[in-house]
């Protein structure tokens, strides 16, 4: 493809603690802030397929700043400024290893679970007789531990506790605030023509304080629905499922193509027409959450040199005030 795409950055710059190569973003490290460059990289079932989609990581950082300014009246979070598209400064906080899934409807990896003979996900029971899309009575929470490397692994309420990766006091807390985030969202993303099916949201403290950290609402982290599309399904109206404007696609293709992630498997080829039909999606669900027409970045040049030197500005700004 004719387009620059950013696969992986290897900064290095003053006072540079630590890099950390994640599965979409590359985080460097200082003294109290990290810097976070949101890549082109894209994964699924925890693997990070061949081929970066163009414009991805500017999409993802952009709208994860649009809803962590909207949803700031809710809970504090870690983002400081945004100094490139791509780009994102923020606190250092402590994370709680957990991810914390908010759900409303049978679909993903739960629906996947369902359908294996699973009545109970998380410690959260799933009653007989639901059908794929089917709304539960009201958003449940699904946490996973957050895995260092391969799959993140389903846990309960109870045992997140148990096992100490939060007191009882900080997960009722993070319990309450992610329901309260999502509720926002899904209303956000109504008056867009969207329906917000599921989320993930991760925590951390700074000064004994529950911020948000890393992004939410994106098309990474959440399953959006254009809400027509999911209600005349609901409803009997259509039997053409709903369409997805989410990461979600591309799942079920690799899934249709036998790939899941597991070992043995190898990625399927991913074709220029793939590739293009994933970065047009993100941007569609870029422009029609927001109502605002996206701007790619600057490519005439080098975009490496671009976010170098934003950051290193940025780190300079920083050190002035």
């Amino acid at each position: 493809m004719s387009i620059s795409t950013i696969s992986q950055t290897d900064f290095r710059f003053a006072g540079q603690k630590n890099v950390y190569h994640g599965k979409v973003r590359d985080v460097y490290e200082f003294d109290g802030i990290l810097v976070m460059v949101a890549t082109d990289r894209i994964s699924a079932f925890d693997v990070i397929l061949p081929r970066p989609i163009p414009h991805k990581g500017q999409v993802l950082n952009q709208l994860a700043a649009y809803f962590l300014t909207a949803s700031s009246n809710i809970v504090p979070n870690w983002l400081i400024a945004t100094p490139d598209p791509n780009v994102s400064i923020g606190h250092l906080c402590k994370p709680f290893k957990v991810e914390v899934v908010v759900r409303d409807c049978l679909v993903g990896h739960a629906w996947r679970e369902y359908t294996s003979g699973k009545r109970e996900l998380c410690g959260v029971s799933m009653p007989d007789g639901m059908k794929q899309y089917d709304r539960f009575n009201s958003p449940i929470i699904t946490p996973a531990t957050k895995a260092e490397a391969g799959h993140d692994e389903d846990i309960s309420a109870n045992d997140v506790v148990s096992t100490g990766l939060a007191t009882y006091e900080q997960w009722e807390e993070i319990a309450d605030v992610a329901l309260k985030l999502f509720a926002q969202a899904q209303q956000m993303a109504a008056r867009r023509g969207l329906y917000l099916a599921d989320t993930k949201y991760e925590f951390g403290t700074l000064d004994s304080t529950l911020h948000v950290i890393d992004e939410i609402h994106t098309p990474d982290s959440s399953r959006y629905f254009y809400g027509d599309s999911y209600n005349d399904f609901v409803i009997g109206k259509t039997t053409e499922t709903p369409r997805h404007l989410s990461k979600e696609f591309v799942r079920e293709w690799l899934l249709t193509e036998g790939f899941s992630g597991q070992p043995e498997q190898k990625v399927p080829q991913l074709s220029d027409e793939f590739i293009q039909n994933v970065s047009n999606r993100y941007i569609e669900l870029y422009e029609v959450l927001t109502g605002e027409q996206f701007v790619p970045a600057d490519y005439s040049k080098d975009p490496m040199e671009r976010i170098k030197i934003n950051i290193e500005q940025a780190l300079i700004n920083r050190k002035e005030k």
